[in-house]
């Protein structure tokens, strides 16, 4: 399970601060005591950013790993323009029916997380769900206030359904494993390695929630192939 609300560091608002700073101080002392708080404002706000993996707190705690898909090579590919991109994604058996926020790598190689905690997102420049290789979405786990899009993404078993939608049609996927990984030993070539047919990965994070960085320890991936079969149109 995610860890409750009271886990995550609370973000102190300026409009709670109480300034102390006497009017008969001498010149040049306010700014200065101003400065001191506005530094400390800045740094409590970053320190509960990092607990929900959007500001990592020190080198190798993102909310995923560095991303580094690797690309199948099976002949000429079709352009990403020419497909219609993924703007769904509908698990029944965990309540999710979320809109797709496109996430693209960071500076540092790392995958974007999503700027709402209530929506997932999918990994623009790779595989489009329902082409050969394996397309990648995303979601939080939870945020201080609660749980957030992927908090039941565990509760997967092998021949569940998900969907996902592009242009009138749902793509539909079976999955075929669900695995928690440490974050420090995630494996790469497996999650993101070449499929010859069209696979799904989803990911959130998992695990206990450490402390120290503000950051859960692991993360859970959910393997899932596209079922030919079951493609259907909307709804």
């Amino acid at each position: 399970m995610g860890h409750p609300a009271a886990d995550y560091p609370r973000v102190v608002k300026p409009s709670r601060v109480r300034w102390s700073i006497s009017r008969h101080r001498a010149p040049g002392r306010a700014p200065i005591a101003m400065l001191a708080v506005l530094a400390m404002l800045a740094v409590t706000g970053a320190v509960a950013l990092a607990g929900y993996g959007l500001l990592p707190r020190r080198p190798g705690t993102t909310w995923l790993p560095a991303f580094e898909p690797l690309v199948l090579s099976t002949g000429e590919a079709p352009a990403k323009a020419m497909l219609p991109p993924p703007t769904r994604v509908r698990i029944k058996k965990i309540g999710v029916n979320s809109a797709l926020q496109a996430l693209h790598l960071d500076a540092l190689g790392a995958l974007q997380a999503p700027t709402d905690f209530g929506m997932a997102g999918w990994y623009a420049d790779g595989t489009v769900p329902g082409e050969p290789g394996p397309a990648v979405i995303a979601g939080h786990v939870d945020s201080k206030s609660g749980r957030a899009v992927f908090f039941r993404l565990k509760e997967l078993r092998a021949g569940d359904v998900i969907e996902v939608q592009r242009a009138s049609a749902w793509v539909v996927f079976r999955v075929t494993q669900v695995t928690r990984y440490a974050k420090d030993g995630f494996p790469t070539a497996q999650v993101y390695g070449p499929t010859p047919d069209a696979q799904l990965r989803l990911i959130t994070c998992g695990g206990p929630f450490d402390r120290a960085v503000r950051s859960y320890v692991d993360n859970i991936v959910v393997y899932a192939v596209a079922d030919a079969n079951r493609q259907q149109a909307l709804p």
